[in-house]
């Protein structure tokens, strides 16, 4: 990443909108951070089969698009802690309905959920 957030150009709001939630775990970690700060190693618990690379990665690129903050608390062994900034909660409150849908069709075709937990994201 170049440290700058992505800006297109884009076909649609659809396409802006999941060129910063795009992949499996993006969207889980904005599940996670809804409820408040987390450390990594709470992200990596409740997020499983996660490895530690993708976490870092896709957390350093949501910071980068201004969706999480990362606070560095100057103690030792470091704190580090993550949570969503506006434009993530307002992009969570945005995918709160495509979880509906999703939780929809989870029901209508019987599929098995991994933690009834996570189902709501």
């Amino acid at each position: 990443m170049s440290g700058a957030p992505r800006t297109g150009p884009y076909v649609c709001g659809l396409d802006a909108a999941m060129d910063v939630v795009g992949g499996k775990w993006k969207s889980l970690i904005l599940w996670e951070l809804r409820q408040g700060a987390r450390r990594f190693g709470e992200l990596r618990r409740g997020l499983p089969g996660v490895s530690e690379r993708v976490l870092a990665r896709q957390l350093r690129e949501m910071e980068e698009d201004e969706l999480v903050h990362r606070e560095v608390y100057p103690v030792v062994p470091p704190h580090v802690e993550y949570s969503l900034t506006e434009q993530g909660r307002s992009l969570y409150g945005a995918l709160e309905s495509l979880g509906a849908w999703g939780r929809r069709r989870i029901a209508r075709i019987g599929a098995a959920r991994l933690d009834v937990e996570h189902a709501g994201g």
